[in-house]
């Protein structure tokens, strides 16, 4: 099983791109930073955290306004044999068999074959993402708001260091990008599926009128690591 870290300490918790006007600025940036204090440290130091690669730049999001959300969900059940009774829906582009627009790969990045052997989409993929140690994949932006609590992933590691951080991308409708850490993943050799990890989506719709859009992005370190089969619990409905 893929088991999973909480960071506490990480340098540069959030980088806000683009200038905030100053009234919105402070707020957003104190109820973020309240959140990221109050995580766990267990299993991994904050300082293998903070080894991993020098983060890439943000890809601005293209969706006009987070108010936009898309109700086109087609939910499933994808963790039922670990004990997930929760409904998810894949994050568009998520199974990585057909196209991947508003995908951005960076460090090498690709598509790969071999997918998890679950089927946990309904039927069994025969591509995933490969990530050199270094390289990133982050995800079109969706939106998001106190509904979508969480998303899980499938990953395996290539080689006996490889782990991999998890961020999540915020978007605001004044075309802000704030980017939070959410979690280490310490991986194994064989595909298993992540905990849990917070989308924090509820914190991102209380400071943006009710909804956000954001984007989920997988950093490698310490070796190469495949992901597949990204859903998010649930879709904006």
């Amino acid at each position: 099983m893929t088991t999973h870290v909480d960071l506490k300490e990480v340098p540069q918790l959030m980088r806000v791109h683009r200038k905030a006007s100053p009234s919105r600025r402070p707020r957003l940036l104190a109820v973020l930073a309240g959140v990221i204090t109050g995580f766990a440290v267990t299993g991994v130091s904050a300082v293998s955290a903070a080894a991993a690669t020098t983060p890439p730049p943000v890809t601005p999001a293209v969706s006009a306004s987070a108010s936009s959300c898309s109700t086109t969900a087609s939910l499933s059940q994808p963790f039922l044999s670990w004990n997930d009774a929760n409904y998810y829906d894949l994050v568009p582009g998520g199974d990585f068999e057909g196209s991947l627009t508003g995908w951005t790969l960076t460090g090498g990045a690709g598509v790969t074959s071999g997918s998890e052997p679950y089927a946990a989409t309904g039927k069994l993929g025969s591509k995933s993402i490969a990530l050199p140690a270094g390289a990133s994949v982050q995800s079109p932006y969706f939106c998001v708001n106190a509904d979508e609590p969480s998303f899980r992933f499938f990953a395996r590691n290539d080689s006996l260091l490889a782990n991999l951080t998890v961020e999540v991308v915020y978007e605001n409708e004044s075309g802000i990008s704030t980017v939070l850490p959410v979690g280490l993943v310490a991986l194994t050799g064989s595909w298993a599926p992540s905990t849990a990890m917070p989308t924090n989506g509820a914190l991102a719709a209380a400071v943006n009128g009710g909804t956000a859009e954001v984007a989920l992005r997988f950093v490698a370190f310490g070796g190469a690591s495949q992901i597949d089969d990204v859903f998010v619990d649930p879709h904006c409905k």
